[in-house]
């Protein structure tokens, strides 16, 4: 396993701009000071619509969920359905419902009140990384992730068809529409069909090396996957090891094109 990233290297400053949806300043002032000692631009604003309308074209959304105008979970599905920006949910409310509500809408991450800057950051990085993103510093590009690549091309496991050039999943025909993450976890898992992987594996490759914070977040990318490819059997919980990928009701059979 590799070791944790050393703090120097994870606060290290980044030219990021950043929009944060968030109504009470008592956090949002604070925060926006933090992050603007490690180098982001922080454009706050208080209202969803505030942040549905904003032009600023950020790397990155923070949105909080308990909004004055609008639920959060709402500006989510808006953000999501016309732009590929990363989202992090930060909110007070910590109901595994509501986290996974969010990830299904679209959020990249999900990080509960309180938190520290430099958590943030982490998660922020992270983020970044999947999402294909540059975490820019004044002196270069963030290092990349040593995650493994997955294999190429189009997949058929009985109904279910994974393409992985095109990043697209259809189910007995119809599209599932999946968050990158999602996508991401569900291509590493049908790799190798049955296969166990442990939750340091899949936490390591599909998420980060050096992620910080719960793998609980794991648990629930799972069961978004689950709700959304209407059936639990499809990925199957190997106690107290992790996950593994499997048909349900079906003889696995999985073809590779180039």
């Amino acid at each position: 396993m590799n070791p944790p990233t050393p703090l120097a290297q994870l606060c290290e400053p980044y030219a990021m701009r950043l929009l944060l949806i968030e109504d009470d300043d008592r956090i949002a002032g604070p925060l926006t000071e933090g992050l603007g000692r490690y180098g982001f631009t922080v454009d706050h604003v208080r209202t969803g619509a505030a942040g549905l309308a904003d032009t600023t074209a950020p790397d990155l959304v923070l949105l909080d969920l308990g909004l004055p105008d609008m639920d959060g979970l709402d500006v989510c599905r808006s953000l999501r359905a016309r732009s590929a920006v990363p989202i992090i949910m930060i909110t007070a409310r910590g109901e595994e419902a509501d986290r996974i509500v969010g990830l299904e809408l679209g959020a990249d991450d999900y990080l509960a009140k309180p938190f520290g800057v430099r958590e943030l950051i982490a998660r922020i990085r992270a983020v970044t990384r999947r999402a294909g993103a540059p975490a820019y510093s004044p002196t270069g590009p963030a290092p990349a992730s040593p995650a493994r690549q997955p294999a190429s091309g189009a997949q058929t496991l009985g109904p279910l068809a994974l393409n992985r050039r095109t990043r697209e999943v259809h189910l007995d025909g119809r599209h599932v529409a999946l968050t990158p993450r999602e996508f991401d976890l569900l291509a590493y898992l049908a790799e190798d069909p049955g296969t166990v992987y442990s939750r340091q594996q899949i936490m390591d490759t599909v998420w980060d090396p050096h992620f910080f914070g719960p793998t609980k977040t794991l648990d629930a990318h799972v069961a978004a996957l689950r709700r959304k490819l209407s059936d639990p059997g499809w990925i199957t919980t190997a106690r107290g090891v992790g996950f593994r990928f499997t048909v349900p009701g079906d003889h696995i059979a999985a073809e590779e094109a180039g």
